[in-house]
Order: structure tokens, then sequence, then C-alpha cells
């Protein structure tokens, strides 16, 4: 076990040209390889700088690198502009679809006993460690899972192998995993290198993945002093060390700890990014340990056009709507179409304020009727933006018109806590 580059701090800006030296140093530390698989993330991680790094693989391997499988779990797939716009002048023809119902291969089965442990006694079904068959049988030898490590609603800290498990994972192995995080509680885990979702993760790839030749490409990314994106820290290598030296230093550059709680939180959400609740609901994710009792939080959403990517997610969805977690978990238990979809299930869960703070949706392609169906509040984009302009908002606290608002401008960047909660 290896880790074949190691480069950031919190004060870093990696370069492009330092990312691509970088990336070279740790493959040719590999030796030498014939046939490359790339699982990058999709569009919804623009700004990982996954893209750059694939291309840059690219270039390294030349025609030995045959394949790329963006790793969308259940996003939509990525479209011929998206792939133009984040890998640049690759060959489309490279690019595969990863079917999240089909075409799966199960390597294993976490046990049931190990599930119970990590829930505490709330769960008691086995876990399938679910792939994509192509990084079976595809006659690899070398898989770069390249991603950016981030706070995350589900596992804690986003990437590692839950690119693999989750980003090429099945309907079970998705589902599964995410009701886990759920049903275990959000904020026990958002923000956590060690979760209870993690380990089982781990003991899949320590059980059951061994014999596939992964080496992880994982980015820290940041916003400097003037808002510009930077790289702060590249780390590649085989096993969770890499993933454990990116999520040491994201959570010093991602991680808001505040000292007061905010009371009133506007949320951006960009219209190339965020095209669903899906996604969008991380303006929730990533801000609710830092709302006070009673909060508003306002997500301006001017891309949103549904509530699931997917059409069986998206109506179930409009089924129950964003309810606390009681009576998620009974309908779980009186709905065979809800207990099929567990990852819906934890949506909505971690959708809901738990009646402890109000949310705002101003959709741009969704009605009132549709927003205050699934238990959100409505307000019109258009008055919203012009009282709530982003390009006259900084991130963090502002005055607008002797009001106090707390603004993100990206909330997929980071995460946010009230320091009190957080402990």
């Amino acid at each position: 076990m290896s880790l074949y580059f190691s480069a950031g701090s919190p004060s870093a800006s990696l370069s492009p040209q330092e990312l691509k030296n970088g990336l070279f140093t740790a493959l040719g530390r590999l030796g030498e390889r014939s046939k490359v698989l790339c699982l990058p993330p999709d569009f919804t991680r623009f700004h990982s700088h996954a893209g750059v790094l694939t291309a840059y693989a690219w270039e390294y391997y030349g025609p030995r690198l045959t394949d790329v499988l963006p790793a969308i779990g259940t996003h939509a797939p990525m479209t011929a502009d998206e792939i133009h716009r984040m890998f640049g002048e690759m060959p489309l023809d490279l690019f595969r679809v990863h079917d999240w119902r089909n075409g799966l291969v199960t390597l294993g089965e976490v046990p049931a006993s190990f599930i119970q442990e990590q829930s505490e006694g709330k769960l008691d079904y086995p876990w399938p460690a679910q792939v994509d068959r192509l990084l079976v049988d595809g006659g690899f030898d070398l898989i770069l899972s390249i991603g950016q490590v981030v706070p995350h609603e589900v596992i804690g800290m986003a990437n590692y192998n839950k690119n693999v498990f989750v980003g090429t994972g099945g309907v079970d192995g998705i589902n599964r995993s995410h009701y886990l995080g759920a049903v275990v509680g959000l904020e026990r885990i958002i923000g956590r290198a060690d979760t209870a979702v993690r380990r089982v993760l781990n003991y899949a790839s320590d059980h059951f993945a061994k014999q596939l030749p992964i080496i992880y490409v994982q980015t820290v990314v940041d916003k400097d002093a003037n808002g510009k994106l930077v790289v702060r820290g590249m780390f590649v290598g085989d096993d969770v060390e890499c993933f454990h030296k990116a999520a040491e230093l994201s959570l010093q550059v991602n991680f808001q700890m505040l000292d007061r709680e905010i009371r009133k939180c506007i949320v951006y959400l960009d219209p190339s990014e965020f095209k669903s609740t899906w996604l969008g609901n991380k303006a929730i994710y990533r801000t609710r340990m830092a709302l006070a009792g009673n909060a508003d939080l306002i997500v301006l959403a001017p891309g949103v056009k549904e509530f699931g990517e997917d059409p069986t997610i998206d109506k179930l969805i409009r089924k129950y709507g964003y309810i606390n977690t009681p009576p998620v978990l009974r309908a779980v238990k009186e709905d065979a179409d809800l207990a099929a979809s567990l990852g819906v299930a934890a949506h909505l869960i971690h959708g809901s304020s738990e009646n402890r703070f109000k949310i705002t949706y101003c959709p741009g392609h969704l009605t009132r009727e549709e927003i205050e169906s699934v238990n959100f509040s409505y307000a019109p984009l258009d008055d919203m933006m012009k009282r709530y302009d982003p390009a006259k908002l900084t991130d963090g606290f502002n005055m607008v018109d002797g009001e106090e608002i707390f603004y993100v401008s990206n909330p997929a960047l980071g995460l946010w806590s009230y320091r009190e909660r957080f402990r």
C-alpha cells in the first residue's frame, strides 16, 4: 500500500502545471500500465478539477486510456456539452454511461451483523458491494478514481471508495448506504471521516475489492480571498491514507465553524450545476448545523426544474414530500415502493428541517403548487434575486437593508456549523 503523491496545505494554491506534474509523478511511480479506466465524477462536481485531471491522465496514457466512466450514481447521464466543458478535447467515444439499475457485479456482501452494529441496532440488512460490470470485466490494469474530498451529508466526507461503490454502484448498495446514514443521523455524520457508512464501504474495500487495481486521486478545493476557486491539495494513493490526508485538509479549508448561529441564510444554486432538489438540497444539508431555531433558509434556485433526476425518485418525492424522520420511517414500513427506494427515504429525511427552521425555495422552473406540495415554502425567484442579489453579496455575513443575512454562493464547496452544535 502506497502514497504516490502528496501535496497541500490551507494556504497552498496548486497551479494547473503543478497538478499535472504531481499526477504525472504519481503515474510514473506506478510503473507501466497497458489498459486504463478513469472514474471521474459527473458535471455536478465540475469544481473538483477532476475533469482537468482526467484529461491529464489521457495525455499521459494516450490510447492506453480506453474508457472513462463518470461515477454518476443516481444522477442523469452527462450530455455531450457537459463532457466537453468538463473534460475539454477528450473524444466523446471514450465515455461510458453507468446504469445503476443494470449491468452490475456484486463483489461480496457486508453481513447484516456488521450493519446492525454500525446502525446501533436500527437496521439488520446485509449490504451488497456492487460496482459497474466494466470495472470487473474490462480487463484493466489500472482504474483511476478521481474526485474531491469535501464534507458530505451521507458518508461524512465525500470520495475515496464512495466514488466506486456509490458512484458506480447499484440500486441496493446506494439505497441501503444512504438509509444507514439517515437513520444514524446527518448531524452525527457530516464533516467526519470515520462514520458508520464509511466503515461499511471500508469493509467492502478490504474484503471484496483488493483484486481491482484502483488508485485514488483526491483533490481539496477552496475559495481564496477573492472568491476564486483554488486547489489546496492533491493526494494520490492506493489505500485509505490519501483519503485521510485529504479529509484532514478539507476540514481545515471547507468547514466554517461559526461562533454564533445564523438567523437568515441565503443560498445560491448555480443553474449549470443544480437542476433538481435531489442535488439542490445541499443548501439544507450543508447549512443546517449553523441555523438557529426558527431560522429562515432561502434557496435561490434558478436552474431547478424537478425534484429527482430519476423518474421513480421524482415520483416518490412528489408523493411524500420532505417530511420529518418519524413519518418517513413509518412510510418505509408501509409502502413497498419506498422500501425499495431507501435512498429516497434517506433524501426525504435529510431534506426536512425536522420543524426546526423554515425552508423557502425560489425555483426557476417549478410552480408554487409543486414546491408547497413537498412541504417547502415558496417565494418568486425574481423578487428574491432582486432583494438578495448574488452579485452584491459576499460569502458570509452581510447587511441587506438593515437586515443581517448569511450568504453561501455554492453549498457544494463546504460545510457550515455553529461551534457548539457540532460538538
